[in-house]
């Protein structure tokens, strides 16, 4: 179960340290300075989370303008990442919580329900991190169509 302590909007984000697929290591600490888009996914490779991944690789640029790194994270092995950002073209960072201690900071390991079956998963959901570390949005539950660009509008939004 998602552990009860909430993350809140204008707190600062918990930190972490999880290994990358470019070898570099994502924590706070390593962007300071830099707004963060932390985006949770459930699985590399599946339809919905190739297309979230390619939609934000392909604003990149847009996201650099804007100071803004983007790291996804799952809890797929290094291994798996780097295949899924080696056969899809990624250029984002994508970050490995192999064992949940992140998504359990984050509350987004969650039970879900499919076909009447429940189960514990990852709710896609994105965190918007400003460059002094406070949360300054969550999205929870992304459908991932359109999703790009309500970021990048929020961006936009704390960047004037």
């Amino acid at each position: 179960m998602a552990n009860s302590s909430k993350v809140k909007i204008g707190e600062l984000a918990p930190d972490f340290k999880l290994p990358m697929h470019n070898g570099g290591e994502a924590s706070l600490k390593n962007f300071a300075g830099k707004n963060i888009v932390l985006y949770f996914y459930p699985k590399d490779a599946t339809p919905g989370c190739t297309l979230e991944a390619k939609d934000f690789s392909a604003n990149l640029t847009e996201f650099a303008k804007l100071n803004t790194v983007v790291i996804g994270i799952s809890k797929d092995s290094i291994e798996s990442h780097c295949k899924f950002a080696d056969t899809e073209n990624l250029s984002i960072l994508l970050a490995s919580d192999v064992d949940g201690t992140v998504c359990e900071k984050y509350n987004v390991w969650v039970e879900k329900s499919m076909y009447g079956k429940k189960y514990m998963g990852v709710d896609r959901s994105t965190f918007l991190i400003d460059a002094t570390g406070k949360l300054r949005n969550i999205w929870r539950s992304v459908k991932v169509t359109g999703h790009i660009q309500e970021v990048l509008k929020e961006l936009q939004s704390i960047s004037k």
